[in-house]
């Protein structure tokens, strides 16, 4: 396992198995140039432990990226709680993972995530202070939820002005693939925007919810992925983008809030090839990390936020406009771009220490 290449690139893996609450996490330190490692925690009934430790690998290295990109004083870590997150969580359990985050000494900065909810994160503060999206506390931010969906809601309007030559999206389909808390606030940005919304989802409280407020169409959730389309927005699960659907899309612009949209990295070429836009996730799901982030400054600043949030719209159009002039993949420059970013951050560390 340490011979792969997504661990070669990592500076740390702990793993703890605490016997008296079950508990079994795992934390992945990518890269800590720019600042500690930040990123979620994810609880998820994994098959098995290494399916566990493949995907907080692979998710840490995107967390180094998105923090790059954001222009944050971040690196990149995730960690992954190995249960049902609706059967098997404990105040006690909790308290052992805050424990193993604060055993790192602030090298990771824990947050919530998929299957993990901000009542969680409070538990897990009683046993370390190197917790972020707080509710409650001096520097609480809050749900970081409407931020990621400002993030993409900005990302979509600069796909559509690069892809389509419109400063507005109103008369616009847009098929929403998820519309839990982040898929919500975009349709409800987007029916503001005056869009046509076409929606899906497992969970029927939710899509009753958007066919109430905004007037939303539903599909089976087998059907969103080929609907017609000007934009699809992705916002449930990873690696929806795969030799089985691309070929399939009918739409001119992909940008949504699903974190590894692409089941490859080839295939961002696959739909260059089929001239459609991507907007690389970890750059257009900024928001959320974004808002907790701010937490870690100090004294939380909103307006701060709203800046930085706003400015992906900028950074997305520098990526497109790169990736017609290079003849490449967004997503190929997003990575490039970060990388660029870590190795000018490592590169003043390093001029730092000398002098």
């Amino acid at each position: 396992m340490i011979e792969t290449n997504q661990f070669r690139e990592h500076e740390q893996l702990v793993y703890l198995h605490d016997k008296e609450t079950g508990l079994k996490a795992i934390i992945a330190i990518h890269d800590t140039t720019l600042g500690p490692a930040g990123g979620g925690c994810r609880m998820w009934p994994y098959d098995n432990e290494m399916d566990a430790i493949a995907d907080v690998l692979r998710l840490s290295r995107g967390m180094s990226y998105k923090n790059a990109v954001a222009g944050l004083a971040l690196g990149g870590g995730k960690s992954v709680i190995i249960g049902n997150p609706h059967k098997d969580k404990s105040e006690e359990l909790f308290r052992a993972f805050g424990r193993m985050v604060e055993s790192l000494g602030g090298k990771y900065i824990a947050a919530e995530d998929v299957g993990i909810s901000v009542e969680d994160m409070e538990i897990v503060a009683r046993e370390t202070k190197h917790v972020i999206g707080l509710s409650e506390g001096e520097h609480a931010s809050g749900d970081p939820s409407p931020f990621t969906a400002d993030g993409v809601f900005q990302g979509i309007r600069a796909a559509v002005k690069y892809k389509l030559g419109r400063e507005d999206l109103s008369g616009l389909t847009v098929a929403v693939q998820g519309v839990g808390h982040v898929g919500y606030y975009i349709c409800r940005h987007l029916h503001e925007a005056g869009a046509k919304l076409v929606v899906s989802d497992i969970h029927q409280p939710s899509l009753d919810r958007v066919v109430s407020e905004f007037g939303a169409t539903v599909v089976d959730p087998g059907e969103i992925l080929q609907v017609e389309c000007d934009v699809l927005c992705p916002c449930a699960l990873g690696a929806v983008l795969n030799d089985d659907t691309i070929p399939n899309l009918k739409t001119t612009i992909v940008a949504g809030a699903a974190n590894n949209q692409l089941a490859r990295d080839e295939h961002g070429r696959m739909l260059k090839d089929r001239g459609i836009l991507f907007a690389p996730d970890y750059v257009i799901n900024a928001g959320g990390i974004i808002n907790v982030s701010a937490e870690a400054r100090g004294k939380y600043d909103v307006e701060w936020v709203r800046e930085k949030v706003a400015n992906i719209y900028n950074t997305l159009m520098t990526i497109y406009r790169r990736s017609d002039e290079e003849n490449r993949p967004t997503n190929v420059i997003a990575d490039e771009l970060a990388e660029e970013i870590i190795a000018a951050g490592r590169e003043r560390n390093s001029k730092g220490k000398a002098a």
